[in-house]
């Protein structure tokens, strides 16, 4: 009787939560960003499946009522110069890799806020350079509040970095960081960064979520997180918004030639040498020499900025289409591309390459992080050899000359609706956010 009665209220109080439930998201930006993109989608998926969501960020850039800014923005400024000045002492006063290390030395109590107050589930997505401090983070684990944590990259199962680029000291202890003058010491910042997360994760209890399966394999190697749970659910996408539209006339609005294979390839900085353009640029000269053809029926299109700036390198006539936040513009672009091509050095799981398959375009990129998650092999798109030009351009060819075309975006938009729709990503994190809350209130 005892057992079914304890049951029954544990049921109930499910039910409570299901019904009432009340998430604070938070993230450093609203809309700058992979993971703010991200962060926004989830959003707007689990209010759509009758959770109660809100977003608190310190970079407000629109109007939308479920998006909070932090106020005093001299404090916020403040704490990302004052990170930044550290980082700059610990570089020896060099900018060299200064904005590849963060140490979450500074940030906000958000705890004292009425969103935070409000809230069931704290979720935090990217929380660096200056929105949240470590400090911060334990005090929003003391309040008692199951907290979620989603890793867009590496950075919470490391010491300072977000991309470990080969290095495996995360997986035992950091030190002797390769990012520090003399590649550190034993007991460097990122010894120090260590020990405080280390603290940290023993106070408080966080559910960790990954964007790929791939991060997940890697965030389960770190000794930071070898207690803690931790899954994986990609980032979800509107297929209303994100879908297959006439190709000819989006060529048109785009400004873009209605007889040719365009490539397209997006970069929001095209000097960050992890987006690969070096490796694009060879892969098409690699495929202008083989298929010299190709030189009169195939034009790039680069969404970004500097485009002006590939265009000694390429063998083909160049189309910059500017840099934009225009959804449907955006939308436009993809669906008048023939082929996109993503060849990334680090990658979780890119939102481009999902926008682009929603867009019933095949995808191209390397074999690394979650890229091999969303395009399956010579089915929806290619997987070129990690840092293989030549492959690369193979992979561009068979796309745009030799496959099935029709079947890979058919193929390509069926694998964005049914592993990246709204529906599928809200109903696993919802199930997250159930476990988090039964784990305070059952203690299990």
């Amino acid at each position: 009787s005892t057992k079914f009665t304890n049951k029954f209220d544990n049921f109930v109080l499910d039910l409570h939560y299901l019904c009432t439930m009340r998430v604070l998201i938070v993230n450093t930006s609203e809309q700058t960003g992979g993971a703010a993109v991200a962060a926004n989608r989830l959003m707007r998926a689990l209010n759509n499946h009758g959770v109660k969501v809100k977003m608190l960020v310190r970079d407000k850039e629109t109007d939308n009522i479920n998006v909070v800014g932090l106020k005093n923005t001299i404090f916020q400024k403040w704490h990302f110069l004052w990170e930044r000045l550290v980082v700059y002492f610990y570089l020896h006063f060099s900018i060299k890799n200064l904005f590849q290390i963060d140490i979450a030395n500074s940030g906000t109590d958000i705890t004292r806020l009425k969103e935070f107050k409000e809230a069931d589930v704290i979720h935090l997505h990217w929380i660096n350079q200056g929105m949240l401090s470590l400090k911060s983070i334990r005090k929003i684990l003391a309040s008692g509040k199951p907290v979620v944590w989603t890793m867009h990259d590496i950075w919470p199962a490391t010491a300072i970095c977000h991309l470990t680029l080969g290095c495996n000291r995360f997986k035992s202890r950091c030190g002797n960081c390769r990012l520090l003058p003399g590649k550190g010491s034993a007991d460097d910042l990122s010894a120090k960064v260590w020990r405080k997360k280390e603290r940290l994760y023993n106070e408080g209890d966080i559910s960790f979520v990954t964007c790929s399966k791939w991060l997940e394999g890697e965030a389960k190697k770190s000794t930071l997180l070898r207690d803690k749970t931790i899954t994986s659910i990609p980032n979800a996408i509107d297929t209303h918004v994100f879908k297959k539209t006439d190709k000819s006339e989006a060529r048109e609005n785009c400004g873009l030639p209605k007889d040719k294979n365009v490539i397209l390839f997006v970069c929001q900085r095209l000097t960050n040498p992890n987006k690969g353009m070096a490796y694009l640029a060879e892969a098409c000269n690699i495929m202008a020499k083989n298929h010299p053809e190709t030189l009169n029926d195939t034009v790039i299109a680069v969404l970004g900025g500097h485009a002006d700036d590939m265009k000694e390198s390429l063998p083909y006539d160049i189309y910059p289409l500017g840099y934009t936040t225009d959804i449907n513009k955006i939308v436009e672009i993809y669906n008048s591309a023939s082929v996109f091509v993503l060849p990334s050095l680090s990658e979780n799981l890119p939102n481009t390459i999902m926008e682009a398959m929603a867009c019933g375009v095949p995808c191209v990129g390397f074999k690394v992080g979650g890229i091999p998650e969303e395009i399956d092999h010579c089915k929806n798109g290619y997987v070129a050899a990690y840092r293989d030009a030549e492959d690369l351009a193979r992979g561009i060819y068979w796309v745009v000359k030799e496959a099935d075309y029709e079947s890979l975006s058919k193929e390509a938009h069926s694998k964005v609706v049914s592993s990246y729709s709204q529906q599928s990503v809200a109903v696993k994190y919802i199930e997250v956010y159930n476990q988090a809350i039964a784990k305070k209130h059952y203690n299990i």
